[in-house]
């Protein structure tokens, strides 16, 4: 699109190492000395704080210390200790302790993994997944068909309760990801949970190199273009632009976005994508940071999507997908349709350490283009049309293509 990319989920920068745990040795061979061993070697961070700072952490040396103790002196299975798992359980817990759902550590390769995911290319089972905030349920939402999770048994609906024989309900969702993924032709061990027929389900699934189809169309009767986005990665800024370069070519006189069970993705692609469509010098979202610094981001294209357009959602469509939502409805472009959204309006980026691990942090909030934070609200459809689990259809999308013929006059 020409424009400079606007990247949060991604940042490559290393902010976050000075404030870090660093270790000098491994558990049970431990200098605790070293651990919080100040940045005497580094200009000040913080002009306030300082004292603080050193006190708590020689108290969190002193403790560390008693603890290293115990467990060399007292526990039984001495030979399975992982040092290496238990340093980065520190730095995990740290950033835990926040008590923040969406900020989270990654080792080094769960970094990695979260980065090739991010892509739309990767070595995993095929599936995208959601997760309650209140419950820590992760729910499998698409399960890609001909992939390695479909051809397994895995379907839309059933919840992952646990990987390689541990529960995973309440982890960070990407961490659980990182877990399923790995070399191609290797295999993972899953259990889920089939709410339709209560019953725990195990599989063993063979890991493929798999292309995240985040884009699928079709034109629909009455020149009706429809396009499902379930995820918004690097590879759908141009799925999304060749599904509506194709429509068009068809004819397509009216666009039903499908936004359902879209658990969002990269702010930069949420952006290419409405400045297809929305005027250039449109002002797309905003975000807002703790001091208060905001950044807005605008359509800076020439291109507009000049047609009635009907967006449709539900509980599952959150973050970029309420961006998206959210921005057709305030500059009136798209009728919203189906139920109200997550409601997740806050932005996270991404910062790399030095060592190839990573902090996921809460930056800011985004905020709509009239000034509105759905954060805890969600988008609220213009015509609320709940999901008929019974109906032998998918009575939301007829709805939204019964509302497109009348749109369009031919009802």
């Amino acid at each position: 699109m020409g424009k400079k990319k606007i990247v949060y989920v991604v940042l490559a920068c290393s902010l976050i190492v000075n404030c870090m745990f660093l270790f000098a040795g491994c558990m049970g061979q431990l200098d605790i000395s070293s651990i919080f061993s100040g940045r005497s070697d580094q200009e000040p961070v913080y002009e306030t704080g300082e004292a603080n700072s050193a006190n708590n952490a020689s108290e969190i040396r002193e403790k560390l210390s008693k603890i290293d103790a115990v467990i060399n002196e007292y526990y039984l299975n001495e030979s399975e200790i992982d040092e290496e798992k238990m340093i980065e359980g520190i730095y995990s817990g740290y950033v835990a302790g926040l008590g923040e759902n969406y900020t989270t550590y990654y080792t080094a390769q769960e970094y990695a993994d979260l980065m090739e995911s991010s892509s739309g290319e990767y070595s995993g089972i095929g599936v995208s997944v959601s997760q309650s905030i209140e419950t820590g349920v992760i729910t499998i939402v698409n399960p890609f068909e001909n992939g390695p999770g479909y051809e397994a048994g895995m379907r839309k609906d059933d919840i992952l309760f646990a990987v390689e024989g541990e529960e995973v309900t309440g982890q960070d969702i990407n961490s659980v990801v990182a877990k399923i993924k790995g070399e191609a032709g290797t295999t993972v061990d899953l259990t889920v949970y089939r709410p339709s027929t209560d019953e725990y389900i195990d599989m063993t699934v063979e890991r493929r190199v798999v292309q995240n189809p985040t884009v699928t169309y079709e034109m629909k009767d009455g020149n009706i273009g429809y396009i499902q986005v379930t995820e918004f990665d690097e590879v759908t800024v141009e799925q999304f632009g060749t599904a509506i370069s194709d429509l068009q070519g068809q004819g397509m006189q009216g666009l039903v976005v499908d936004l359902r069970d879209n658990p969002g993705g990269l702010l930069s692609s949420v952006c290419d994508m409405l400045d297809r469509i929305l005027p250039e010098g449109n002002l797309l979202v905003y975000t807002m940071d703790k001091d208060g610094n905001r950044e807005e981001h605008y359509a800076e294209d020439e291109d507009s999507l000049d047609l009635p357009m009907i967006v449709l959602v539900n509980g599952n469509s959150a973050s970029a997908s309420e961006i998206f939502t959210a921005a057709l409805q305030d500059y009136d472009k798209a009728t919203i349709m189906g139920t109200t959204t997550f409601g997740k309006g806050i932005v996270q980026v991404i910062l790399p350490l030095d060592d190839g691990s990573a902090v996921k942090v809460t930056q800011s909030q985004y905020y709509t283009p009239n000034g509105v934070c759905i954060h805890g609200e969600g988008v609220t459809p213009d015509i609320e049309v709940e999901y008929d689990a019974s109906s032998e259809n998918d009575n939301q999308l007829d709805a939204a293509l019964e509302q497109m013929k009348t749109m369009l006059g031919e009802s």
